[in-house]
């Protein structure tokens, strides 16, 4: 080793030392941050009442009937708590059945495939007020296998099943049963996925392909699917699925820790080993009761105090479900372990091992739902995946690829699948959307729900808009940055020591005692199926307290709601939870204290380097796109054209509502009929032009000229974009100055309804109302003379040109002055090429034809003499998204 190397080797690690101490120094200073915050809030929850003067002194009579009162609740919350032991015991005595509101048939068990696995295909039946539309998409919910029992996706009315069948789609549900098959691995159930997804394609060969949600676990599940058979899903939906779980934010998310702090995942392979082979989903549970403590051992069994006379239905019927945890073969929670929570693979990465999975093979579009108040699966571990496979957008672009996530402001992880709520709001819409998004050309969307005043004439109580996002929008989320994934990376690597010595040393020792009574009986000791048998009518202590609960119920004397002690009772809990609130932030503290200062002070001493950024990577890879981009822009012809000019308007907005796009795609949808457009050709050249759009937008638009030679072609071009896009008559701001930048550029005479900006507002009525018969008479010709074009260069020119590593090179003329090959795109710039092949015609056919479809393309710069009227005002990046 040289002296040099020698001595930058001890600086760096003296650099890593010093930036560990900083590091640590301001996590320390960040919570004792938190930590006051908090009990700031608590204390002015608290205190409110007092400072509102609603504690007054009770009087005798308010005592008496409070007491009365309370030993009438006191009754009916014991009850209620037995009834919910017996409704366990009996769900056990039936054999765990699948908890579902709605009628459903089996059309194939999962039992009954070569690779056996405890999964089944149901078909749900619609009620007497839900007819089936066979001619829309079908639907297919995947039930999340994460511990918990069956049914989440629709347990109750409002849920995903619910709005699935009220907006008319046949809705299927994939269940699993309480007990794996043998030897069951993730491998089995993905190959019985797919194989009823097919199932249900042939069901509805003309439709397209179905939609498909997966929840939580199933959300990930269903994307390694969607990769290794990207021909099956036509929609990906996935809810607070956790994809990339090495992410997170200083402060926050402490689950992510456990692993670390826990040794790795070989307590995974002892509590399989105490099950004899088959894990109890018991533990995810209590894990995640753990999180709050506040909510599972005060705040929910309050509520059902204090509302017992009407909050017990509720309770029963969430318990029934949340109460029968699920088991799993040990082959299953150790890879699931091993891969995402630990080794973090499915996203893969570079500088980090990668699964077998590659989501780069994803081509149905993908729908990400989050929230900020999920602590289970936060923003930064359902998003990050997309910087990890398309670390560019010009890379997400070029792909092909439509990315759309939904952010909420406040909902708990259950609370995504679970609140009738968000069903009613969040996943009503985002069914509602699902055409819209098929729709969307190649890009990153962040979709938005506007809540409508209650007065809207059309009874719609919400709207949604699709506004355009940055692989930078995603990685903002990630205030903290990703440094912290080496720690991860070695919790990965002590992980793997700490699992084969385990599996040498204990396992075979382990697999020798435990058998499957005695499993069976350390199943039944676990806390959490304990509390269910304590409270039940097998406690012989309990056997007045049906009976005694049914006279309480007849003589039910409730306290009146302006009672001072029930003020007093709101002030005790707030209290208890503030207790325990309290001890959960201080815990959370010290577990992230502890977990950064043991694995960062293991990096430091290991010499651990900072993962490669692959934006970097990225960014060497665009430039030699941009420059195989920029031979294609003097190349085409009318379609080309027409594809570039609708790419170039619709770079002028930010925002598209969902009636717009759906209204183009149909246009679109018609435009391919009417002419027979060669499909593969009509992509191909979509795609093209969307990402010359992108990477070169003042070339784009200054060398439209060369596409179109004739002033005949340019009218016809022109007068095609207008029937297309009749909003254009009246544009005014950025799209209207674009539009007159687009006449002044081909040198066709400007429409005298359009008001140029040297032109008085007020102009003569007749005048303003005769441009649309001339514009609407010549459209078809202008359209037909577009399709004659494309149909007689579909078999070489556009195929030629959609592939930019094969074009020829642009002539001397056809560069834009002040630009070169290869200089990238103004830092501005937003636009998304074409979308990406799915095999129907309508749906690629339907992205170009919008006045704003090239979703994300930039802003094309105009000549100097019209700069200035260009300049428009984004709307502000809602850090929350779309809050109720």
């Amino acid at each position: 080793m040289s002296q040099e190397s020698f001595f930058a080797k001890q600086e760096d690690h003296y650099a890593s030392y010093q930036g560990l101490l900083r590091h640590m120094g301001e996590l320390q200073r960040l919570h004792v941050q938190i930590l006051l915050d908090a009990l700031r809030q608590r204390q002015e929850h608290i205190l409110a009442p007092i400072r509102a003067g609603q504690l007054r002194q009770p009087s005798a009579s308010d005592c008496w009937e409070y007491l009365v009162d309370f030993g009438q609740r006191s009754l009916l919350f014991l009850d209620t708590l037995r009834q919910r032991g017996d409704n366990t015991l009996a769900h056990e005595r039936a054999g765990y059945p699948l908890l579902l509101k709605f009628d459903h048939e089996v059309l194939i068990d999962g039992h009954d495939l070569p690779h056996p696995a405890n999964y089944s295909l149901l078909r749900i039946l619609p009620g007497p007020n839900q007819p089936s539309d066979d001619s829309r998409q079908p639907v297919i919910i995947v039930d999340p296998r994460g511990g918990h029992g069956a049914g989440i996706g629709g347990f109750k009315e409002d849920s995903e099943i619910g709005e699935s069948l009220r907006a008319g789609h046949p809705t299927y549900f994939i269940a699993f049963s309480h007990f794996p098959a043998p030897g069951q691995t993730l491998a089995d159930i993905a190959e019985a996925e797919a194989h009823f997804i097919e199932a249900v394609r042939a069901r509805h060969p003309d439709t397209g392909k179905p939609v498909i949600i997966g929840n939580c676990q199933a959300g990930w599940a269903l994307m390694g699917l969607a990769a290794a058979r990207p021909e099956l899903p036509g929609l990906v939906i996935i809810n607070g699925a956790p994809l990339s779980y090495w992410a997170g934010v200083n402060g926050s998310n402490p689950m992510r820790y456990a692993g670390g702090l826990l040794g790795g995942s070989w307590m995974t392979r002892l509590g399989s080993d105490l099950g004899n082979g088959r894990f109890d989903g018991a533990w995810l549970v209590s894990n995640f009761e753990s999180l709050n403590p506040a909510n599972t051992h005060w705040s929910k069994y309050y509520n059902l105090f204090s509302q017992v006379d009407s909050e017990a239905p509720r309770f029963l019927d969430f318990e029934r479900w949340w109460g029968s945890p699920t088991l799993l073969n040990s082959e299953e929670i150790e890879a699931i372990v091993d891969d995402l929570f630990i080794g973090n693979r499915l996203a893969g990465g570079f500088g980090r091992k990668s699964s077998a999975i590659d989501l780069k093979r994803i081509e149905a579009p993908v729908v990400v739902f989050c929230s900020y108040g999920d602590n289970i699966t936060p923003p930064q571990q359902a998003l990050n995946w997309i910087v990890d496979v398309y670390p560019s957008d010009l890379a997400l672009r070029s792909a092909g690829r439509t990315i759309v996530y939904l952010r909420h402001a406040s909902i708990g992880h259950l609370g995504i699948f679970v609140s009738g709520k968000v069903a009613r709001r969040e996943h009503r819409e985002l069914l509602g959307a699902i055409d819209s998004i098929g729709a969307l050309p190649a890009g990153l969307y962040e979709l938005v729900i506007d809540d409508l005043p209650e007065t809207a004439e059309d009874g719609q109580t919400y709207q949604v808009h699709f506004e355009r996002r940055r692989i930078a929008d995603i990685l903002s989320h990630d205030q903290d940055g990703r440094d912290d994934e080496r720690e991860f990376a070695l919790v990965d690597r002590l992980s793997e020591l700490n699992s084969t010595l385990y599996d040498w040393f204990v396992r075979p020792t382990m697999r020798q005692l435990i058998n499957e009574p005695t499993a069976e009986v350390i199943r039944k000791a676990h806390p959490f199926h304990q509390q269910q048998v304590l409270w039940s009518s097998l406690n012989p202590a309990l056997w007045w307290l049906a009976g005694t609960a049914g006279q309480v119920r007849g003589n039910r004397r409730p306290v009146a709601a302006d009672n001072p002690l029930l003020t007093w009772q709101a002030l005790f809990s707030h209290l208890v939870e503030a207790q325990l609130d309290g001890y959960r932030d201080l815990r959370d503290a010290l577990q992230e204290l502890c977990f950064h200062g043991f694995y960062g002070g293991l990096s430091t001493l290991t010499g651990g380097q900072k993962p490669q950024n692959p934006q970097k990577r990225a960014s060497v890879q665009d430039q030699a796109l941009i420059a195989r981009l920029h031979d294609a822009l003097p190349h085409g012809g009318q379609l080309e054209a027409l594809a570039r000019i609708l790419f170039l308007l619709g770079s002028t907005s930010q925002s598209i509502s969902k009636e717009r796009i759906e209204r183009l795609a149909q246009h679109g949808r018609q435009l391919v009929q009417q002419f027979a457009l060669d499909p593969i050709a009509l992509r191909d050249s979509v795609r093209l032009q969307g990402l010359l759009v992108f990477a070169h937008a003042a070339e784009s638009l200054s060398s439209l000229p060369l596409l179109l030679r004739t002033a005949s072609e340019r009218q016809q071009v022109l007068d095609a974009v207008i029937q297309l896009v009749p909003e254009l008559h009246t544009a005014e701001g950025a799209v209207g100055d674009l539009w007159r930048e687009l006449h002044r550029l081909l040198e066709r005479p400007l429409p005298g309804f359009v008001l140029t900006p040297d032109e008085p507002a007020a102009t003569d009525a007749a005048a303003a109302a005769k441009p649309t018969a001339p514009a609407d008479a010549t459209a078809p010709a202008a359209a037909d003379s577009v399709r004659a074009r494309a149909a007689s260069r579909a078999a070489a020119p556009a195929r030629r040109a959609s592939s930019p590593g094969k074009t020829t090179k642009a002539a001397d003329s056809g560069k834009a002055p002040g630009k070169t090959a290869g200089k990238p795109a103004p830092a501005t710039a937003r636009t998304g090429p074409g979308k990406a092949a799915t095999g129907k015609a309508t749906a690629e056919a339907s992205t170009p034809l919008d006045g704003e479809p090239a979703a994300g393309a930039p802003a094309a710069k105009p000549a100097p003499n019209a700069a200035a009227a260009r300049k428009r005002k984004r709307p502000a990046n809602d850090p929350a998204g779309s809050s109720e």
